[in-house]
């Protein structure tokens, strides 16, 4: 303490000179004239009132306690601005110091400036320095940069791939593939590869906010994504994302999302890559250096060494088979008891007609549920516009067309005449999708049972003459008799009738 209530007191009640008031309390006569100096520029009375604590009366003569008199006269920053500089990437205090000294010559020198941020910065919120258990959690993200990969060779079209890393908190064993999205189906393979990797799975999963993982963030009861949460379940761990806004919470991964850059992206900067695979290749040899060379000095060990002893005893074994990615969507049951899905129809029970169900699909299977059961189950299709039918799930009524088929139909016309089978062939021909064509091909041969086969085969005779290829026409003709009325040759086409062209007469 400087014992400025002492001073004062002295010099103020006691009308003592500043050398006997220095003698008396030990101080100089200059500390005792810069004192009451201080003391009247502060706009202080005295007598001091009653409340004020000698720390208080300090700190309004001399500032922030234990820094010198005349030291902190010089400019100074906002150090919250240089602190949230040096959030943004590729920020260092050298180059905020540079930028503040460039604009204040007379400013504090580097080493002087660094002192007074760190000790600004040691008033902020303390930080909780976590521990990670053995095996408990890993931590996933993506990398903010990306790798650019030529995809042709021929017109040099280039592509950026995005690169995902996991990083066990036991043992800081790191992982890191390119994938070209950050959609969830590159995320979900990406998991896969990395549990792959580190030949096991950890307790808890530990993702950031983004819209892959979680819904709906929130502090206390973020919302999963679904199939993120059916990806955990099979591989019996479980999601618990970070706190939104909260980095620190993935300090881990943040920490090995900046190292892999410098360890992987950094060394292969100068080199081209012309696929993925090739890509991934490269980045597998940077992370056996990573993880099997580099020793950690904390530890004395490699990043691999420590995950044999602290994470591989405790990750729970894989699955039989890897997660196969699925996604979901809602749908309507049409007339025709199928549900549409990527150009492709999938039949379900024609009782659930016109009913709202929810599809889970993935590369080979198409499951469609209605209030969390399971209706119906199909292989996936292509999307072609073609339908998957199951005969089960058909009325009764509608399952007679079902064996019919081009060959069927042309055979039971040739029984009736050949007439008769040339028009079913049109007919099917006609149709974008031959069985556009099957009802009218069967209603055609059933009028035989009405009219007889010699007038059905004279029908398709007259129908071919005239181009009438559906069965409304075929019909008609057999209820107006037009069957047995013989067809006049028509000429190829109408003469042309017009004042330009002058005919054959023009010439005699």
């Amino acid at each position: 303490m400087r014992h400025v209530r002492e001073i004062l007191r002295l010099s103020l009640d006691c009308g003592l000179s500043t050398r006997v008031v220095g003698e008396r309390v030990g101080v100089g006569p200059t500390t005792v004239r810069d004192t009451l100096r201080r003391f009247r520029r502060s706009g202080l009375t005295w007598p001091v009132q009653p409340e004020t604590t000698d720390t208080d009366l300090e700190s309004r003569l001399y500032g922030v306690p234990g820094v010198k008199p005349g030291r902190r006269k010089l400019p100074e920053p906002d150090w919250a601005v240089v602190a949230s500089e040096l959030k943004r990437k590729h920020v260092t205090l050298q180059i905020l110091w540079e930028e503040y000294y460039a604009a204040n010559p007379d400013g504090y020198r580097y080493s002087r400036w660094c002192d007074l941020f760190r000790r600004w910065e040691g008033r902020l919120p303390l930080v909780m320095r976590q521990s990670h258990a053995g095996g408990e959690k890993l931590f996933v993200d993506y990398a903010g940069d990306t790798v650019p990969v030529v995809v042709d060779r021929g017109t040099g079209e280039v592509r950026d791939a995005h690169l995902f890393v996991a990083v066990l908190g036991g043992s800081s064993l790191s992982f890191a593939c390119a994938t070209w999205t950050e959609q969830f189906a590159d995320w979900a393979e990406a998991h896969n590869a990395a549990f792959a990797f580190f030949g096991g799975v950890p307790q808890l999963l530990v993702p950031d906010n983004a819209k892959v993982a979680v819904i709906k963030a929130c502090h206390f009861d973020p919302m999963l994504n679904r199939s993120y949460t059916d990806m955990a379940r099979h591989y019996g761990t479980a999601v618990l994302p970070a706190r939104p806004r909260r980095p620190k919470d993935k300090a881990k991964v943040e920490a090995c999302v900046r190292i892999v850059e410098r360890w992987v992206l950094g060394r292969l900067r100068n080199r081209i890559f012309y696929s993925l695979a090739e890509l991934n290749a490269a980045i597998g040899e940077c992370l056996a250096d990573l993880n099997e060379r580099r020793v950690l000095r904390q530890f004395g060990q490699t990043r691999r060494q420590l995950f044999e002893e602290v994470d591989a005893p405790n990750l729970k074994p894989l699955p039989a088979e890897p997660w196969v990615h699925a996604q979901w969507k809602r749908c309507r049951v049409g007339l025709d008891y199928h549900i549409a899905l990527e150009q492709h129809h999938y039949s379900v029970p024609h009782r659930y007609a016109r009913r709202e169900v929810e599809v889970r699909y993935t590369a080979r299977s198409v499951e469609i549920f209605l209030g969390g059961e399971r209706i119906a189950v199909h292989m996936r299709g292509s999307g072609n516009g073609r339908h998957t039918t199951v005969p089960e799930h058909m009325p009764s009524s509608h399952r007679r067309y079902l064996d019919w088929t081009p060959a069927k139909i042309q055979e039971e016309a040739g029984r009736i005449g050949p007439m008769l089978s040339l028009l079913m062939e049109r007919i099917i021909a006609d149709r974008p999708h031959p069985e556009q064509g099957y009802r009218s091909c069967l209603g055609i041969i059933g009028l035989s049972k009405r009219f007889g086969p010699e007038r059905l085969e004279a029908a398709a005779l007259r129908a071919l003459e005239i181009g009438a290829r559906n069965y409304p026409s075929v019909k008609s003709i057999l209820e107006k008799g037009l069957d047995k009325v013989p067809v006049s040759k028509a000429p190829e086409h109408e003469p042309i009738l017009h004042d330009n062209i002058r005919g054959s007469q023009y010439y005699h």
